[in-house]
């Protein structure tokens, strides 16, 4: 396939800016310490320069501060993370125990501390990933921030008439009201170098996460008010990580004891013989498409489709509802594991044998439960996060230690099954990926395996397709619109990008090929739903949540899983 000279320079300049930057994040993470205004930070932002992520839009206009990005990085950082000059990036060292709030970003799980006035620790328990996921956000939330120290500070040193009425909102001394909040939008406008409607659409999506920011105004004020004292005071901008975290990344710590709390229950419950499936999704789909028809049916009518039924159980008003299921799902062979460990990942165990077949969902074409002896036993594991995944599965695989009278034993997996959500390079949000294979990003390490789900199983579904090449990717706020159009247009042919597919592929296959702790043919399910076209202006993850639009694709992907796996 012919592809534009330009682009395709493009293109490898991006993936050596990518490259720098993974150099460069590890090189850091082994020196225990850097600043933003310093060279390493310099390198970062050079780098990051260079790739211009689409998830971050405008970044490299300094006349305009990026709003879709910032709302983005706002909702996966710590509430108040714009006023501390100081982050630690930390393992689990027992801060959690401590009388220290712990405070959670919206759109990621982890544990996050105010030390004091300047210091923000950020507990890092899901590997090289999150690393790389943290580093890449507060880059470009101080990059922002420097836009804002250019746009109100001048060669004396002296603050613009629109910061000095921004600061006084912010620290009170003014108050916003109806009459003049339309004033205090256009003084805040020409700070960030953006559109009055922009500036307002902004506020809005703040707004709805009120309770994990502090809202567009305060974060604006606070990012500047750093900057401007960095430069004016010398009081630097720092990151650094703790002693321990750089002592236990890599070790598994986490996820040995994640898999071993599962592997003890199979043990207690005497399911060891029984067939295991194990599905990575997220924590509602197999529960509500196993339990959710029965559990509701009286109420909401025997005609409800899982969709319907799906619909009405996300929303927020109705946990009665959800409550309802969950008591159902406890007294017909579910068991929750909550996570304890630091993974972040809660597990659900499904006892298929105490499922009352007779009652669930006629979408699922299953007359009759299977026998006893072989009755699966599915293993529901929520989303692991890039590099964790091989950890958890790696782990989650490897043989059940005996006691001093009996050997270690494998665990009797018959299929893997991975649903996710992913970019898509081919369609737009909402379609569904089929992938042949995992190409990991940056690396020579490659995974086509056999897929039992193919782009033929959803044909009916009113609902797009696309099979082919998954590239994992070392993070979603790291990709370039050229390397990514390589990806598609060349003979890579992918359809899609993600961040775990590769890692838990590496794990199944030392298990299965190496370590012989699996079957060999062990069955493989992979599936992802689009969250978003990173190629398509505005289509991003930074321009909003999916909504509603992941319903349908998140269950369609469900209830084929299930189907196989009930049928096998």
């Amino acid at each position: 396939m012919n592809i534009n000279p330009l682009e395709l320079s493009k293109a490898r300049a991006a993936r050596a800016a990518i490259e720098r930057l993974y150099i460069e994040m590890r090189h850091l993470f082994n020196s225990g310490v850097y600043r933003h205004a310093g060279m390493a930070g310099q390198v970062l932002t050079e780098a990051l320069l260079t790739l211009s992520p689409e998830i971050y839009g405008s970044m490299a206009e300094p006349e305009k501060v990026e709003l879709d990005g910032l709302v983005y990085v706002m909702d996966r950082l710590p509430k108040g993370i714009e006023e501390c000059r100081l982050v630690k990036l930390i393992s689990e060292e027992g801060y959690k125990e401590s009388d220290f709030e712990v405070i959670t970003p919206y759109a990621r799980r982890r544990n996050c501390y105010r030390i004091d006035a300047e210091q923000m620790f950020i507990e890092v328990t899901r590997g090289r990933s999150e690393i790389y996921d943290i580093l890449t956000h507060l880059t470009f939330m101080y990059m922002e921030a420097e836009k804002i120290k250019e746009h109100v500070l001048d060669e004396n040193g002296e603050t613009s008439f629109e910061w000095q009425k921004l600061a006084a909102i912010v620290e009170g001394e003014a108050t916003l009201t109806d009459k003049n909040v339309e004033t205090a939008f256009a003084y805040l406008s020409t700070i960030l170098g953006r559109t009055f409607a922009e500036t307002q659409k902004a506020h809005e999506r703040l707004k709805a996460h009120a309770g994990t920011n502090n809202g567009l105004f305060h974060v604006v004020y606070w990012l500047g008010k750093i900057a401007i004292e960095e430069e004016l005071q010398a009081l630097p901008r720092e990151v650094s990580f703790s002693p321990t975290l750089r002592e236990r990344i890599g070790h598994h710590i986490y996820g040995e004891r994640w898999a071993n709390q599962i592997k003890s229950y199979l043990k207690q419950e005497k399911l060891l013989d029984r067939p295991v499936h194990i599905i990575s999704a997220n924590l509602h789909s197999v529960l509500n498409s196993l339990y959710a028809y029965p559990a509701l049916k009286k109420t909401l009518g025997k005609k409800v489709s899982i969709l319907e039924l799906a619909t009405q159980l996300s929303v927020e008003e109705n946990r009665r509802l959800r409550r309802r299921v969950e008591k159902y799902a406890a007294e017909h062979g579910m068991t929750v594991l909550e996570d304890q460990f630091g993974t972040n990942i809660s597990v659900q165990i499904i006892d298929t044998e105490k499922v009352d077949w007779g009652k669930i969902t006629p979408e699922l074409p299953i007359k009759k439960g299977p026998k006893t002896k072989k009755a699966p036993v599915i293993i529901v594991m929520d989303y692991a996060f890039g590099e964790q995944a091989y950890e958890t599965m790696d782990e989650l695989l490897k043989p059940i230690d005996g006691d001093s009278t009996k050997k270690a034993r494998n665990l009797n997996v018959a299929s893997i099954n991975v649903m996710g959500k992913a970019g898509i390079l081919h369609g737009g949000k909402g379609d569904i990926m089929v992938p042949s294979s995992h190409v990991f990003e940056g690396t020579a390490d490659n995974y086509p395996f056999e897929n039992d789900l193919s782009k033929a199983d959803f044909k009916d579904t009113e609902i797009d397709a696309y099979d082919g090449a998954m590239i994992t990717v070392l993070g979603t706020s790291l990709q370039n619109r050229y390397v990514l159009a390589y990806f598609r247009q060349s003979s890579w042919n992918a359809i899609g990008l993600e961040m775990e597919g590769a890692h838990y592929q590496k794990a199944i296959q030392a298990a299965a090929r190496i370590r012989q702790s699996i079957s060999p043919d062990v069955v493989l399910r992979y599936a992802y739903y689009a969250s978003d076209n990173p190629l398509l202006t505005g289509s991003t993850l930074a321009s909003g949540s999916l909504g509603m639009v992941g319903v349908k694709p998140t269950y369609l992907i469900t209830l084929k899983i299930l189907e196989k796996i009930l049928k096998s």
